[in-house]
């Protein structure tokens, strides 16, 4: 049965689409206050239906409140075959909003972790990600939150995360400047500790 079909989502899809809701009318009418405000008619045939398509859009780049991103870390496994090297899952794709303009920030992470005795499906570190991704953010909270999700509920011997991202607030608006990327990240554990070990996990994600 597919998540369509009302089953479980795949593990392989990182955002399930949220289902269609109503929209409030007084959100509706607040989008509508908007783009009057913005100098254009909501009333004309091309906005008539963007004040409901946009409530529900944020709804989606919202859905990171309506869930714990720890709860992917729950299931883990013990039997590695003695592995204890470094886990990576290099250059996520992820999306978010900034809390200050509420403009697109755009970028990728590189998440790894140094096992202590457990480890979890990868497709996990990038739910736990986008769990945190899907609020209104900043780069280096979100940064943050990630590392310290992992280190809490993995309690491995290191985390490494790096977040390059780009942000529309700069880009699109105020000072205008498309095309820099910031990049923030986050070392614990063995990572901050160890200048080898740090050396090592930044030479495998490419810095």
């Amino acid at each position: 049965m597919t998540p369509a079909q009302g089953g479980e989502p795949e593990d392989g899809d990182l955002v399930q689409p949220p289902p269609k809701v109503e929209v409030p009318d007084d959100v509706a009418e607040a989008v509508r206050t908007l783009i009057r405000w913005a100098g254009d008619d909501p009333d004309r045939e091309g906005l008539l239906d963007t004040p409901k398509r946009v409530a529900r859009a944020w709804r989606e780049y919202a859905a990171g409140y309506v869930q714990d991103p720890a709860i992917h870390l729950s299931r883990t496994f013990d039997e590695v075959g003695g592995y204890d090297e470094i886990v990576l899952l290099k250059d996520i794709p992820f999306q978010s909003h900034c809390e200050h303009h509420m403009a697109p920030i755009i970028g990728k992470a590189s998440i790894a972790y140094l096992p202590r005795d457990k480890v979890v499906g990868i497709s996990k570190l990038a739910r736990v990600l986008h769990g945190f991704a899907r609020r209104l953010q900043v780069q280096e909270r979100l940064t943050a939150q990630v590392a310290d999700c992992i280190c809490q509920h993995l309690d491995p011997k290191g985390v490494a995360v790096v977040i390059e991202a780009s942000h529309a607030c700069m880009s699109a608006r105020g000072v205008n400047t498309p095309g820099v990327m910031m990049t923030t990240s986050r070392m614990m554990g063995i990572f901050r500790s160890d200048e080898r070990s740090r050396r090592e996990v930044l030479a495998l994600m490419g810095y």
